[in-house]
């Protein structure tokens, strides 16, 4: 793997364990490590996609870019028929399976990149990607990656930082920076991710019109979070950014898409 994405594996896999020991910073002794489900809850299915997922326990899902597995072992751990993990960084994946194993959830993790994926064709019914696709310098590549693997009907959910949200500095609340400068650019203004990574600024136009080039059909779009009250964020520690700018402006922005 060349280039930029070469460069940002490189640096995960240096930095992994950094990372993982933050996101478990807050873990109770002798308690099992964080994880979450990527899964949609019953009250965001709307009608449009009431009939096209199969039962939970039936669900083929796969998290692309899946780091140390707390997605994909969440998914598993809700009881998904099929949970598997791709991630291009090896020492993330070596995380990934120890935490599967705490687990003790039947999860499968996978060494490949996104934009060119080691999993068959019509694969999977679920494809989750979590602030993982404005590190991809080949957007285009990645989405049609994602719409190959997954089967007619199939939906992808996809979470990215709002792009709003990236033109501020988050101490001084400044406008620093064009809606339209696309990147690359390493100044990430964020508590979470390595000084050093390298990303892509894409506005929303420019998502939805790539999901709509690979083949989907976008369905819902959301913006989070929504509240106006810096306090309201007060208590999500350290792997959160500036509260002040997320009551100015959405932190998260959100795609669901299906393949038609």
């Amino acid at each position: 793997m060349a280039g930029i994405d070469g460069e940002n594996r490189e640096l995960w896999d240096a930095w992994s364990d950094e990372h993982q020991a933050m996101w478990n910073a807050e873990t109770n002794d002798g308690g099992l490590p964080p994880v979450y489900s990527p899964l949609p809850d019953s009250e965001s299915l709307d009608d449009w996609q009431a009939e096209r997922l199969p039962a939970f326990e039936e669900l083929d899902f796969v998290e692309l870019g899946c780091g140390g597995g707390q997605g994909t072992v969440g998914a598993a751990d809700e009881g998904v028929g099929t949970a598997v993990g791709v991630d291009f960084s090896t020492q993330q994946l070596r995380h990934a399976t120890r935490l599967r194993d705490l687990y003790g959830v039947d999860a499968e993790f996978v060494a490949g990149d996104v934009s060119d994926l080691p999993l068959a064709d019509d694969a999977f019914d679920l494809a989750y990607s979590g602030f993982v696709y404005f590190m991809v310098e080949d957007l285009d590549a990645a989405l049609g990656e994602a719409q190959r693997v997954l089967r007619e009907n199939g939906v992808l959910s996809f979470e990215v930082p709002h792009p709003f949200h990236e033109l501020f500095d988050p101490d001084t609340l400044e406008f620093e920076r064009s809606y339209h400068s696309t990147g690359p650019r390493r100044d990430k203004n964020d508590e979470v991710l390595h000084e050093d990574i390298v990303v892509f600024d894409r506005t929303i136009g420019e998502l939805h019109t790539a999901l709509v080039d690979a083949g989907f059909t976008v369905k819902q779009l959301w913006e989070w979070p929504q509240s106006d009250d810096p306090g309201d964020y007060d208590d999500e520690g350290a792997k959160s950014t500036s509260p002040e700018l997320k009551a100015n402006v959405p932190r998260t922005l959100g795609f669901r898409a299906v393949v038609d």
